[in-house]
Parts: structure tokens; sequence; C-alpha cells
């Protein structure tokens, strides 16, 4: 049975009739939602107590430097952005890298794995503190002489780590390629390379590098 006949047919009146429909619908629809008088908003979250700063003087290059600080603030950030000696570098701030070397007390160490408040009362030498006058370091006119950089990013942390590995060796501290610990022995390639592992140079100055320790670091030392 054909029921063609029954079926709704559509013609351009009832297209306009749907739409106009529609349109109104709409249009209602839009004004309640107007008129509805927006959620209450929520009361602001209280804000956290700031950090209380703590006081500390740090003795660097031989200066005392009052400070006031977050106790979080590691050294290498006070030394760069509290007293602004930016010749120690922040390369990985995860220890990695050791362009942020600094001494403290004679030792070693990478900058950014300590905090400032750790180090009341000691001496902190940087990059900024190891010549004397005009008169270069030995460490740092062997760097010249020897060409032993590029971009020059890591050098102010690879010979603050050499200054303190020289006085390590000095001091009898064997490293894990010293074959001998009665034998006196000369800071060879290998010894050199060993001791200066935690300082990475991305341009790959190391033979240069190597050179100028090795220049640098004198006659042999007794382990």
């Amino acid at each position: 049975m054909d029921n063609s006949d029954s079926a709704p047919r559509l013609t351009r009146r009832s297209v306009l009739e749907s739409g106009v429909a529609a349109a109104a619908v709409l249009g209602f629809a839009g004004r309640a939602q107007a008129a509805t008088p927006p959620a209450a908003t929520p009361p602001a979250l209280a804000a956290e107590p700031a950090t209380p700063r703590m006081p500390v003087t740090l003795r660097v290059n031989g200066q005392a430097r009052p400070l006031e600080i977050d106790p979080r603030t590691t050294l290498l950030d006070a030394l760069r952005e509290r007293i602004g000696l930016t010749g120690s570098k922040k390369g990985c701030d995860h220890g990695q890298c050791g362009a942020c070397t600094v001494l403290v007390n004679g030792r070693r160490i990478n900058a950014c794995l300590t905090l400032a408040v750790m180090h009341e009362g000691d001496e902190i030498k940087t990059i900024e503190g190891l010549a004397d006058g005009d008169h270069l370091h030995p460490l740092q006119a062997a760097f010249v002489k020897h060409d032993g950089f590029q971009c020059g990013y890591c050098t102010p942390g690879q010979i603050c780590s050499a200054a303190g590995m020289l006085d390590e060796a000095k001091a009898g501290w064997p490293s894990t390629v010293t074959k001998d610990l009665t034998e006196t022995v000369a800071l060879t390639d290998a010894e050199i390379r060993e001791r200066m592992s935690g300082n990475i140079c991305r341009c790959a100055a190391y033979p240069n590098i190597v050179a100028a320790i090795r220049d640098a670091g004198g006659p042999a030392t007794r382990l």
C-alpha cells in the first residue's frame, strides 16, 4: 500500500514557520539564562604566609656580605642574584655539570647543591677572587696560554675545580686511577681527567684544559 500521499510535504512555508518557532524558543531561553543571577563567587583562599627571611653573613673573597634571604636560597643564587658575583654559572642546576663550582674553606663544591644559610662564617672563594689584583692566578694564566676554553661558560667552574683538585693532590688524596700510593706520582692526563670528571665542557676543550692544569700543577706530587 502506498502511503506517500499521507506523508507531510516539506514546503517553503513549513520551513520558514519552523525557523521562526526555533528562534523564538532560543530567544526565550537566552533571556531566561541572562535573568538568572550568577553563582556566588567562592571566597578567595587565604594567602599563604610568606617564608620568613633569615639573616646570614657570607664571607666571599675575603669580604663579609650580610644578607637577609629565604632559607631555601642556594649558595649559587645568593652569589649571583644577591651579591652580584655572576662568574659562577648556573648550568644544569642539579650538580651534574660543575659550572657552579666554588671553593668553600679550600674545598671545591657545587654551589647549586648547597644552601647559603649553611655557610655562615665559611670562607667562600669564587672565580672573581682567584686573581691577585691584575695578576692572574696560575691556573687562569695557564687556561689562557693553552686556550683551555671556547665559549667560556664552564671555565670559571673548571678553574675553581682545578684549584681545589691541585690542593687535594698535594694533601695526598688519591684518585681511582692512582696505582701506587707509596710512589711519587705526576699529574698525568689520566689523573687529571679522573679528578676533573665532575666538570663538563660542552665545547669539548678537554685536551687543552688538561694541558693547562698539567702546566699549572707544577712538579710531581707525593701522595
